[in-house]
């Protein structure tokens, strides 16, 4: 029987892949043979990452410097990922950000660059990447990186801008999935709970957090490093062709609740 999991050959470009679940999920990617295209804005993290990837998993890796806010670089960097590596199978929209300030206090700003980067961001390197990789190979793996609060409302920590860009992802996973099955490009999501990152650290960390994960959380914690990566690399398989516009929540049972 072939290793359904096997991603010899396959490219992966995963984006916010400096710190964090990026990093994870492009290690879990690595580590059954998948080449792996790390992006982010700041370079010196993203060498190291890829460095650390080929010491450590022996595949070929590429650092692509980017502001996924600006359309006319991410239709040139997505070029340049074509020329240097040949194809592009697999996009995890990773990038993103998030504002905590209760909904009344929240500025236009602070709305409009939740929108931009954590929703339209994810949208431009879809968009490019299917017109320019996918489309034409008639194969593909979109996996946006929502959030389980892109499901559900909360009353510990308020983030209006993140929910409404997080659920934006929600259904713009549904919407492409259903435009691009034609291509044989699935699109599907993972709604992860709460999972350290240099984003969540000082919240997750507070006596108040940690105390509520235990009534909020049926598994009772919050997630651990690694427990993305079947997530990932179910989502990404190329033996995974009949599972499009889910949206798989990595939440210990957050949402069942």
């Amino acid at each position: 029987m072939a290793n359904i999991f096997d991603f010899t050959g396959r490219v992966a470009v995963i984006t916010g892949c400096s710190t964090g679940l990026g990093v994870q999920m492009a290690k879990a990617l690595a580590n059954q043979g998948c080449d792996i295209v790390a992006i982010a804005r700041r370079q010196n993290l993203l060498e190291e990452v890829c460095a650390d990837i080929e010491k450590n998993y022996g595949v070929k890796t590429l650092a692509v410097q980017l502001d996924i806010t600006d359309t006319a670089a991410v239709d040139a960097a997505i070029d340049e990922i074509i020329a240097k590596m040949g194809r592009i199978d697999i996009l995890v929209n990773n990038a993103g950000t998030g504002a905590v300030a209760p909904a009344e206090d929240i500025t236009d700003e602070q709305f409009m660059n939740e929108i931009d980067i954590d929703l339209f961001g994810s949208f431009r390197l879809a968009r490019a990447v299917a017109k320019k990789a996918m489309i034409p190979a008639k194969f593909g793996r979109v996996i946006n990186i929502s959030s389980m609060y892109g499901l559900v409302g909360n009353k510990v920590a308020p983030c209006s801008p993140y929910h409404a860009a997080k659920g934006g992802v929600v259904n713009l996973t549904r919407a492409l999935a259903s435009e691009w099955g034609k291509y044989g490009i699935t699109v599907n999501s993972i709604c992860p709970g709460y999972f350290y990152s240099p984003l969540t650290k000082e919240t997750l960390d507070s006596d108040f957090f940690q105390a509520n994960a235990r009534t909020m959380i049926p598994l009772e914690r919050y997630g651990n490093d690694g427990e993305l990566d079947t997530a990932i690399c179910f989502l990404a398989s190329p033996a995974t062709t009949y599972v499009t516009g889910v949206n798989l929540p990595v939440d210990g049972g957050y949402t069942c609740m």
